[in-house]
């Protein structure tokens, strides 16, 4: 089965039950920004949509199957458990003057030999 994205119907519910949580709307930034396609802002529709990949990937872990689409309160109770656990920001800095120290973004601090 060809992976595919979220269904209109879907996006449109998800996004209607966000609006009325004010407290999730970082969280759910970030995590549009790390489903997001690389380079979306290239290409038409210029919306941050997942890849259909990664898309049908997180479907069949979550549900058993690519073309499934999330029950809203799934991706809520997700969203609240990233906010719990500091993944509200969307896009989290570098500590100050961390980054000649291999501080990135996705990347974990080197360790260097003591």
């Amino acid at each position: 089965m060809e992976p595919s994205s979220p269904s209109s119907a879907t996006v449109i519910t998800v996004v209607a039950a966000v609006i009325g949580r004010p407290k999730l709307w970082l969280t759910a930034m970030g995590a549009v920004g790390r489903l997001a396609a690389p380079g979306w802002w290239k290409r038409r529709p210029f919306l941050p949509l997942p890849d259909p990949r990664l898309w049908g990937f997180r479907m069949v872990t979550a549900y058993g199957r690519p073309d499934a689409d999330p029950d809203v309160n799934d991706v809520i109770s997700y969203l609240e458990w990233c906010r719990t656990a500091g993944r509200s920001v969307p896009f989290q800095a570098a500590p100050r003057g961390a980054a000649h120290r291999g501080y990135g973004r996705n990347r974990p601090p080197t360790s260097r030999p003591g």
